[in-house]
């Protein structure tokens, strides 16, 4: 019945975009009232707006089966009265050929108003979209008042306590250090439930059908065992909150216990994020965790990451937060079967008697936490000045994917943009942190961040995959497939963030260039802090050393925290679909991903866990490596060509300054001596190599910096860096000869 489905995608595809059109994913696509026969191009009904190609306006992927709260609430509809949205829709999937295919049964209510205005705050107008309801920021750069945010949207399926779940920030006073590697040999616990007893099991459905504020209606179930009294020491276990993952606990002895994660929703696989509380604890006895189904063969647990703890009554009584804590912390595999299970395995002692305590994988950033933020962004006249927060798009289960506009007041005629991401993968929590120290940076008054907002239009969305966040996924969203690699499908419905910052990036590529495309992810098998970049070969030898220069740079700016022989710039194939790659592809010449490692860093004479400071502090490095790329000298970049060419010959075995095109050399022969590394070593660049005499002199880790302390360099060199720097560059402040300073003016920025 459905044949030209079935043989122009592939069977998932076919589904997916099925499943997405009858459930009403597509802009002015609504299922069965217009008699669209599934797989078929459907007939728009005579209200709907054409969908335009990186629309920042909200409307596109809106669930139908819940009211959404818009970001900000609208007081008119843009939409006819006599408009229909379904709601109440149950999904039944017959199987076709090996193909589940989705059947609707609905009712067909009145469509509420707030699914019809499009959620733009401060937004002009344009030909051909949604026009924007009237809000109460008056205009972008007026002070912006505090604005309403929905509460997460979860599946249907999904229970979801109602205990608010936060927690304090908190700096460790001394760097935390690895735990010595311990060996594989481990006695295997078996999972049977009748040689152990089962203390925890929460288990959500198999299918995403419907979402909802709060997740499943009606009375909670009771997936922890109850006490027998007060003597019994049993561990009670609770994931069901926002972020959290565990779906099952068996008591194997009495302070042990094995524990199996939920694959990621809709999945059979991608166990690797867990976050969990448990209460009833005892202070004195050594408690041992084994989780028993994580999924990766080589991790950074084998090789000294410790698990976190958070205390609440540390919390409440010392201000101590998140802290590292476990010995005999082994990862070996577990399983013989296929696919083979590993174990991660733990001890440790907690802190009080009858606490409430957290182990999670990494720092947690929830969506609600990201809300909290924006809310105090936009309470805030200085920062909202330069600041408009939109959604970009409303994720599968109907959050909201929020996209900030940051620049100084002012025209944006001849600015360049700067594109940031982070959250493709909801278990990589660290690259939220990144972004908060990206964010805090450059909405600071810091005289670099003033003068990136003149000189910079910044696209950024702190989180593409608000679902699988919520719902505590380590890399799926409620697709149930990875979203950083789906870039470049036309499936908009299936992975709205994804699709729509693509067409974002390529509207914003016709009206200015982009100079920097950056996605902030997590590493679990390699410690420290690198960049992938993108050399797909055949191009000139300048063009491939350029793609090397940012990261070097950052090395530079950061020599205890960012591994430049780590990078890797090869296109594989089956990146193709990466943002970085897609990024690359439109056009966007400087498009990396940034990988920060669950663990720390094994430079500088660190061998240490990153904290959330250490995390933070990459956006701040990161904006001041962007400066640096961007100075308008030629002589920085023209000393980082010389060094990355050194680099490269180096590794090729060729003798520095022997010349030669790179032109006719592959990318994997380039990165054949480090390629699938998971270790750390050689993380530095090699001893011997800063003993060469360079343009610049000796290597200087913030060698790069426009502004501060600089270098002394040589005068033949650098004069006309410093004749620049003098007249209004980098280092000029308001008052000094150079471009005005907007933000001061009062000015009204010209958001695009």
């Amino acid at each position: 019945p459905f044949p030209a489905l079935l043989q122009d995608r592939p069977p998932y595809d076919s589904f997916i975009r099925t499943h997405l059109r009858f459930y009403g994913y597509f802009r002015g696509e609504l299922p069965c009232p217009w008699g669209n026969p599934p797989g078929s191009i459907p007939r728009r009904p005579p209200w709907a707006t054409p969908a335009l190609a990186g629309s920042e306006v909200l409307g596109t992927s809106q669930t139908v089966s819940e009211t959404l709260q818009p970001l900000m609430a609208p007081q008119h509809s843009v939409l006819p009265a006599q408009q229909v949205w379904w709601e109440g829709l149950s999904l039944s999937l017959p199987w076709l050929g090996g193909m589940p295919l989705p059947q609707l049964q609905g009712r067909r209510p009145a469509l509420p108003s707030a699914l019809a205005a499009p959620e733009v705050v401060g937004q002009i107008p344009h030909e051909g979209r949604l026009a924007p309801s009237t809000q109460p920021w008056l205009s972008p750069g007026e002070p912006q008042a505090p604005f309403s945010l929905s509460p997460p949207r979860w599946p249907m399926e999904c229970e979801v306590i109602q205990e608010v779940i936060e927690h304090i920030e908190w700096a460790p006073p001394k760097p935390e250090p690895f735990c010595p590697p311990m060996g594989p040999e481990q006695a295997l616990y078996t999972l049977d439930e009748e040689q152990g007893t089962v203390v925890y099991h929460s288990s959500p459905g198999s299918c995403f059908i419907r979402a909802r504020v709060g997740g499943a209606p009606g009375p909670l179930s009771s997936p922890a065992a109850p006490l027998e009294g007060p003597q019994d020491t049993t561990l009670l276990f609770e994931s069901r909150f926002e972020s959290g993952n565990l779906q099952k606990a068996i008591k194997v002895g009495p302070y042990e216990y094995v524990l199996m994660l939920r694959p990621d929703l809709y999945t059979a696989k991608h166990t690797q994020w867990f976050y969990f509380r448990v209460q009833n604890t005892r202070q004195e006895p050594l408690y041992r965790f084994t989780i028993a189904n994580m999924a990766k063969p080589k991790s950074l647990y084998g090789q000294g990451l410790r698990p976190l703890l958070y205390s609440q009554r540390d919390a409440q009584s010392r201000g101590i937060g998140w802290r590292r804590v476990g010995t005999d912390v082994r990862y070996y595999r577990g399983s013989m079967g296929e696919p083979p299970m590993f174990r991660l395995s733990w001890t440790v002692r907690f802190p009080h008697d009858g606490d409430t305590c957290f182990f999670a994988a990494g720092y947690p950033y929830t969506y609600s936490d990201l809300q909290r933020y924006l809310r105090a962004l936009a309470a805030d006249p200085a920062r909202s000045r330069y600041c408009r927060v939109q959604a970009l798009c409303r994720s599968l289960a109907g959050n909201a994917v929020y996209l900030l506009t940051i620049t100084s007041p002012g025209s944006t005629a001849g600015k360049r943009a700067v594109v940031v991401s982070a959250r493709a993968h909801p278990g990589e929590s660290g690259g939220s942190w990144a972004m908060r120290g990206f964010l805090d940076f450059l909405l600071s008054t810091h005289p670099d961040a003033r003068l990136l907002r003149r000189l910079f239009v910044f696209k950024v969305v702190p989180m593409l995959n608000p679902d699988g966040v919520v719902v505590g996924n380590s890399r799926c969203s409620l697709a149930g497939r990875d979203p950083n690699r789906a870039y470049g499908m036309a499936l908009p419905g299936s992975f709205p963030g994804v699709w729509h910052l693509r067409a974002m990036v390529q509207r914003v590529l016709a009206e200015r260039e982009v100079v920097l495309y950056c996605d902030f992810h997590g590493h679990s098998r390699k410690n420290n802090v690198f960049m992938y970049g993108c050399d797909a070969g055949g191009d000139n030898t300048g063009t491939r050393l350029r793609q090397r220069v940012f990261p070097l740079m950052l090395s530079k700016n950061a020599p205890d925290k960012f591994s430049l022989s780590s990078c890797k710039f090869q296109v594989q194939k089956s990146k193709e679909r990466t943002g970085r790659v897609s990024m690359w592809r439109l056009g966007v010449s400087h498009s990396y991903t940034l990988e920060v490692a669950f663990s720390g860093s094994t430079l500088g004479g660190r061998s240490s866990h990153f904290s959330v400071e250490d995390l933070k502090s990459l956006g701040h490095l990161l904006c001041d490596t962007l400066l640096d790329f961007c100075d308008p000298a030629p002589a920085k970049i023209q000393q980082c060509l010389v060094e990355a060419d050194a680099l490269l010959q180096r590794q090729m075995g060729r003798e520095p300054g022997s010349g030669g095109s790179w032109s006719d050399v592959s990318p994997s022969e380039l990165e054949s001596s480090t390629s699938g590394s998971d270790s750390s070593v050689s993380d530095g660049i090699p001893d011997d190599f800063h003993s060469i005499t360079w343009l610049v002199g000796p290597h200087v880790p913030q060698i790069l910096r426009w502004e501060g302390q600089r270098v002394q360099m040589s005068q033949c060199h650098f004069t006309t860096w410093h004749r620049w720097s003098h007249a209004g560059g980098r280092g000029c402040r308001d008052g000094e000869q150079g471009m005005p300073c907007a933000e001061k003016t009062g000015a009204t920025p010209a958001f695009q």
